[in-house]
């Protein structure tokens, strides 16, 4: 992501309030804490005719110095939680994990890493899966660096 520095990256990442305003497929996004854990949840747009999908999960950010380098590393999985649910006409994606590693690309930018997993069950069409994988990543880094360079106007 060119001209969005790893920390900026990471605060946009990790700024849930902020992602309603950029990303066009939240619904619903909020962390409560249950017996001492945080806890998200996130509803996600689906197109007609397709159900919503939504996701209770748990993430941990940490900053960590390997060999001098400054790397963000931002886990996430998928929990159960009794306080959250399943809402009747949208999908709980039950099996999601997500890792990510931020990096200085040594210029302004930065260098991300990211594993993606989900199942988001129900049968959804072969167009959608391929839509997703060659657009939909990259239409999500594109969205997600304008958010970088509209973050600092929003604080």
């Amino acid at each position: 992501l060119a001209d969005c520095p790893p920390k900026l990256c990471v605060d946009v990442y990790m700024d849930l309030n902020f992602r309603k305003q950029w990303d066009q497929y939240v619904k619903e996004l909020y962390e409560k804490t249950y017996d001492g854990e945080k806890v998200i949840y996130w509803e996600v747009k689906y197109p007609f005719p397709l159900s919503n999908r939504d996701y209770v999960y748990i993430r941990e950010c940490r900053e960590m110095d390997v060999d001098g380098r400054k790397i963000w590393v931002v886990l996430a999985q998928s929990v159960s939680v009794p306080q959250c649910p399943e809402k009747p006409g949208i999908i709980r994606v039950k099996s999601y994990k997500q890792s990510l590693a931020i990096e200085s690309d040594g210029k302004t930018g930065s260098k991300v890493y990211m594993y993606y997993f989900d199942n988001p069950g129900g049968m959804i069409p072969s167009w959608l899966v391929n839509w997703a994988a060659k657009s939909g990543v990259p239409a999500f880094l594109k969205d997600m660096q304008k958010a970088c360079r509209n973050y600092s106007k929003s604080i």
